[in-house]
């Protein structure tokens, strides 16, 4: 237990301290030079650090080993389903994306159909970023919709059929790693406290504005799921006006799909377009209700709106932030997302690196986990201590 708890904290220090000598390292940790030694040269047998070449200094005498965490031993996939699109983000164990790929996918596909493209998308975006599909430590897939602890999506009105799919059992048959599924609004929230605009806030309520409006929330610095895993899903409710998004900002027919129809408008809306921005008005007028009952129940710090709908120069948060703010009884802060329409993909990647670390930082490794070899490349499998 002792030699697991040393390798775990070393194996934490380098990936998060970066590159760094032995005595450097030793001090991060609290461990003497010898043991420290001795744990890195088993992380450098799983794969997971290396030994860099010493930096060339004017000093007399050897310059001293480095040794760095080797992000690229494994890899996270995330992907974001949704009802006409997939995004997939594939980035290594230090969170860096190193590749990604978008689709369209047809509004009225079979549950079938539709998980084969996101097959497709995910071989082109492995394809396009280098990266072998063994090389993947943890999937994670975000969508609309309720999702049960065990990946099922249990209620969902977006895409056509996705009630009652087990999305994480249909999409685990591609792949050897584990395969975790989330609303997207949940795994909307998560990358802006990652990478986003609420990056200093514990509390925050993400407001995801789509084809319908969903909501996902971190309290004290964890996703909330709620017991079921329908926490934020006051938009079932019609009075709170979360419905229906996109269609609210297109009330008459187009000449293409509702959700196309409605970017158009939020993009003349931020070219001031005075007739779009009125749409825009009357839309986040009808919003405000459901996004300051959320705010009220949960008192967040920080709300902020993103999804396909936040649009560029954010018109739809500029109007939200006029209307919310009177119907609040605390100053929250009301921002725009700094993600674009990758925060659920972004998301469902840090959701996949969570589970990896559960497998890296553990401390009581079950018999017969994979271990990454020296050249990342391939996996084999540790027998039992006991063996």
């Amino acid at each position: 237990m002792l030699r697991r708890l040393n390798s775990a904290a070393t194996l934490r220090a380098l990936r998060d301290g970066g590159e760094a000598t032995l005595s450097e390292l030793a001090r991060r940790v609290g461990l003497s030079r010898p043991t420290t030694e001795g744990v890195l040269g088993e992380l450098i047998d799983r794969g997971l650090a290396a030994e860099d070449a010493p930096r060339p200094g004017g000093g007399l005498g050897r310059p001293a080993r480095r040794y760095r965490f080797r992000a690229e031993a494994g890899h996270a996939l995330g992907i974001d389903v949704d009802a006409h699109r997939v995004r997939l983000l594939v980035a290594d164990l230090a969170g860096e994306v190193v590749g990604g790929h978008r689709a369209a996918l047809a509004g009225g596909a079979a549950p079938g159909e539709r998980i084969t493209a996101v097959r497709a998308a995910v071989r082109a975006c492995l394809a396009g970023a280098g990266v072998a599909r063994r090389s993947l430590r943890a999937v994670a897939a975000g969508t609309p919709g309720v999702v049960a602890p065990d990946g099922t999506v249990t209620s969902c009105t977006v895409v056509p059929g996705w009630e009652g799919v087990h999305l994480a059992r249909d999409l685990g048959r591609s792949f050897s790693c584990p395969v975790l599924v989330e609303n997207d609004a949940n795994l909307a929230a998560v990358a802006e406290r990652w990478r986003g605009a609420a990056r200093d806030a514990d509390d925050v309520v993400c407001v995801y504005a789509a084809l319908h409006t969903g909501m996902g929330a971190i309290i004290g610095g964890r996703l909330h799921r709620g017991r079921w895993g329908a926490a934020g899903e006051i938009g079932m409710l019609d009075e709170l006006g979360l419905r229906d998004t996109s269609a609210s900002l297109v009330p008459e027919a187009g000449s293409g799909p509702v959700f196309e129809e409605a970017e158009r408008v939020l993009d003349a809306a931020g070219r001031g377009s005075a007739e779009a921005r009125g749409r825009v008005e009357r839309l986040a007028a009808r919003m405000a209700r459901g996004v300051a009952a959320m705010a009220l129940a949960l008192d967040p710090e920080m709300i902020v709106v993103g999804g396909p709908l936040a649009g560029p120069g954010a018109p739809l948060v500029t109007a939200l932030r006029a209307r919310v703010a009177p119907l609040s009884l605390s100053p929250v802060r009301i921002e725009g997302s700094e993600l674009g329409d990758e925060s659920v993909a972004l998301g469902a990647v840090r959701l996949a690196l969570d589970r990896i670390d559960e497998d890296l930082f553990r401390l009581d490794p079950p018999a017969g986990r994979p271990v990454l070899t020296g050249t990342g490349e391939e996996h084999r499998t540790r027998p039992p201590a006991s063996a």
